[in-house]
């Protein structure tokens, strides 16, 4: 019975590692099927999308630092991991935030060449 307990907290412990960001570069490379592009990463994160906002819209120009919703004026920590270690470390949290800000961005779903775009921008801001 000890011993059974022992193996199920291991198994959880080892189920609830997070992940890296590095993680997530390579899952949405993986789904893409093509390598990221830092530049057109930067490109997209900048840029109005069609809607009146981007990426640097709520993030800034410089996701290093922190920024402020557009709308509700709430403060956001930097984005980049570079800058915020907690970033990019939950699967849950990632895939529910760039799920809401592609909606509100894009108006759609990102492309994960797209999501594999804004991260290996993200990794490479120092």
């Amino acid at each position: 019975m000890r011993y059974s307990l022992i193996i199920a907290a291991l198994f959880i412990a080892a189920s609830a590692q997070a992940e890296t960001p590095r993680d997530f570069l390579t899952r949405f490379e993986k789904e893409a099927g093509s390598p990221a592009s830092a530049e057109r990463g930067a490109r997209f994160f900048t840029a109005k999308q069609g809607g009146e906002w981007s990426c640097a819209s709520c993030h800034t120009d410089k996701p290093t630092q922190a920024g402020r919703h557009a709308k509700t004026d709430k403060p956001i920590t930097p984005l980049a991991p570079a800058a915020n270690a907690e970033r990019f470390t939950d699967a849950a949290k990632v895939d529910k935030w760039f799920r809401r800000n592609c909606n509100d961005t894009v108006n759609r779903l990102c492309s994960a060449q797209e999501k594999a775009d804004v991260m290996a921008w993200l990794l490479a801001l120092k």
